[in-house]
């Protein structure tokens, strides 16, 4: 138990250096690309020498790079610092925003568990088969796939062709919210009709997303549990005679032990991809407030969102390494 206590604070301590990192690296990208965001937020080539002065005044700009940076997280920290292009607080942006990537990823995260599991352990099961040889063929096209490509060409079938899909706004929230995860509350809450609202504007950008997600995650299941049914507690069952189906189960308990790491990865691997999916889907979130912000120059909202997905990323990490840790006594060093 020492051990473990041990462990966690380890990793504890190494989050907020990991968050700070984040947000230091993405602020000096931001800060040495040569562009004049002053000029931009107050109008562009038309703006006056008065606004632009005023909004360097205001942002900092005037001053050097680590002034900046600061000024930018203790902002962020204290929810005082002003979107240029919105003229509100960027946290409330952000805010109003994440419920819907965070509930985007979670179906996507869905169909990863979904899709790349079970082929996974069947791709396995079926090893140098033809059933073997499609399953990983379809792993290489998932992890192969441009999301926006597969993307467009889902919604010229499912909207153009058969308008199986809706692409137009987002549905309602929930009367009550408790998690602020709208599909999440529905549920909670018995208000079944905007769960299925929810799940079928978000099924398809969330198969998308996932799509390569499952790829990876069918690729890794076959590999470990194949070297799970290779081990030496294997051979001793089946030379004991145990049932092929507990001997089976003994396997997969010890393949998914490295899997569920892959899976906190993938899950913030998700978010990353998010941009490009609530793009093409037109889903009003965090990815889509992310891609506006860089077209015109808003550092302080993609500061703000970096943060947030880098947050989530190191959570899930974090929260991986825990269960990793109380699963495997190993790991504990």
């Amino acid at each position: 138990m020492a051990e473990l206590k041990k462990f966690l604070i380890r990793r504890i301590l190494t989050f907020l250096p990991t968050l700070i990192g984040v947000t230091l690296i993405v602020f000096i990208i931001a800060y040495v690309i040569p562009a004049d965001p002053a000029r931009a937020w107050a109008g562009g080539e038309k703006a006056s020498q008065e606004a632009i002065a005023r909004i360097k005044a205001q942002y900092h700009l005037d001053k050097p790079w680590y002034d900046q940076y600061w000024f930018l997280v203790s902002g962020l920290a204290k929810n005082t610092l002003i979107d240029p292009r919105t003229s509100n607080p960027v946290m409330d942006d952000v805010g109003k925003r994440f419920p819907k990537t965070f509930e985007l990823a979670l179906v996507a995260f869905f169909f990863v568990i979904l899709i790349g599991v079970p082929l996974g352990i069947l791709s396995a099961l079926k090893r140098n088969t033809w059933v073997d040889t499609i399953i990983r063929f379809f792993a290489l096209i998932g992890v192969s796939t441009p999301v926006f490509w597969l993307g467009y060409i889902l919604i010229f079938v499912f909207f153009v062709k058969f308008r199986l899909i809706n692409l137009a706004g987002f549905p309602a929230y929930p009367s009550h919210q408790i998690t602020h995860i709208p599909m999440i509350d529905a549920l909670l809450t018995g208000e079944f009709t905007i769960f299925k609202q929810h799940i079928g504007r978000l099924w398809l950008p969330g198969f998308v997303l996932g799509f390569q997600g499952a790829g990876v995650i069918a690729r890794f299941v076959r590999n470990s549990f194949l070297e799970a049914l290779s081990s030496d507690y294997i051979e001793f069952l089946k030379a004991k005679g145990v049932p092929k189906l507990k001997v089976y189960r003994h396997a997969l308990k010890n393949a998914l032990v490295p899997i569920i790491t892959v899976l906190g990865l993938q899950f913030g691997g998700l978010l990353a991809g998010a941009p490009i999916t609530e793009t093409v889907f037109g889903i009003p979130g965090m990815g889509r407030y992310a891609i506006q912000a860089i077209q015109n120059l808003d550092f302080p909202a993609v500061v703000a969102v970096t943060f947030i997905f880098a947050l989530v990323y190191v959570t899930a990490n974090l929260v991986v390494d825990i269960l990793y840790a109380v699963i495997d006594p190993r790991v504990r060093y």
